[in-house]
């Protein structure tokens, strides 16, 4: 049996449900041997995942990234796996974004005012915690105030990028993002890329600026898409990476973690990547 492997989770530091602990106490129970703490626009998740799975000895964790950004008209996140995340430039730049984060955050609530749909700052902010404030965590809100039953619900009318409370946030373009992930020696991956139009030519343009894989083995996508991914992540030359998404929000079909994720190969390209990339720094 195929070990498994699952790159793409997240924690209370952006907008998962569980603590660092409690994520790594879920996936060892799902029989997870690695793992990527990838939460959004932050790395502050990963030493406390680090310790927890200390005493786990048949599990490592990788310290990664998504980043959030920005084409016209849609959005493309950025993971980055095998980070040298304590690297304080790096960090002062998520420090921003975060900060960016914050700043949207407020807007969208004000606008969800003026359309009747309000919800307390204040408790937006409570449910985030010490996390990186993200559409989430206002989507949580509204289902308390019961506007919603569901998170998901929200972002249909209101928080989706075309939704009516939807507000920008400064970010930077995906060639950015892949370049400040291979400053910290990140193996830069795109991310739950199905829907993205002419996806053939938007892989041609990042890789030529360091994109190394593409998630293909994505918990949230029917086998056909799967499919699909794999053979334009086979044109390009693309590492097949993935995971379960998972931010344990309470979604009617969510999956846990463990459920579908890449090959241990795809570990081992994406740490062999990152050598490369340290070596040059």
């Amino acid at each position: 049996m195929d070990e498994l492997v699952d790159l793409h989770l997240h924690t209370i530091a952006s907008d998962g449900r569980l603590s660092p602990t409690e994520l790594v106490n879920l996936i060892a129970s799902k029989g997870v041997k690695v793992a990527a703490i990838s939460d959004h626009d932050t790395t502050d998740g990963v030493d406390e995942a680090k310790r927890a799975a200390a005493a786990l000895p048949d599990l490592e964790i990788i310290p990664a990234i998504e980043l959030s950004t920005d084409i016209p008209g849609d959005e493309i996140h950025m993971l980055g796996y095998f980070l040298q995340y304590e690297d304080e430039e790096f960090q002062g730049v998520l420090r921003n974004f975060r900060k960016g984060r914050l700043e949207r955050g407020r807007m969208i609530v004000e606008k969800l005012e003026s359309l009747g749909k309000p919800v307390d700052w204040e408790r937006v902010q409570e449910i985030a915690g010490d996390g990186a404030v993200g559409r989430p965590h206002i989507a949580l809100a509204m289902v308390e105030r019961g506007y919603f039953k569901e998170p998901k619900e929200a972002f249909y009318e209101y928080l989706g990028r075309n939704g009516l409370a939807y507000a920008e946030r400064e970010k930077m373009t995906p060639m950015e993002g892949v370049e400040l992930l291979a400053k910290v020696g990140g193996a830069a991956v795109l991310a739950h890329p199905a829907n993205l139009e002419d996806l053939d030519t938007k892989v041609a343009e990042l890789k030529e600026v360091g994109l190394v894989g593409m998630e293909v083995h994505y918990a949230q996508y029917r086998p056909e898409t799967i499919e699909y991914l794999v053979g334009v992540a086979k044109r390009h030359d693309l590492i097949p990476c993935g995971g379960s998404d998972y931010h344990g929000l309470g979604n009617t079909g969510e999956q846990e973690p463990g459920i579908l994720g890449p090959p241990m190969e795809s570990v081992e390209r994406l740490a062999e990547v990152s050598k490369k990339l340290a070596k040059s720094l």
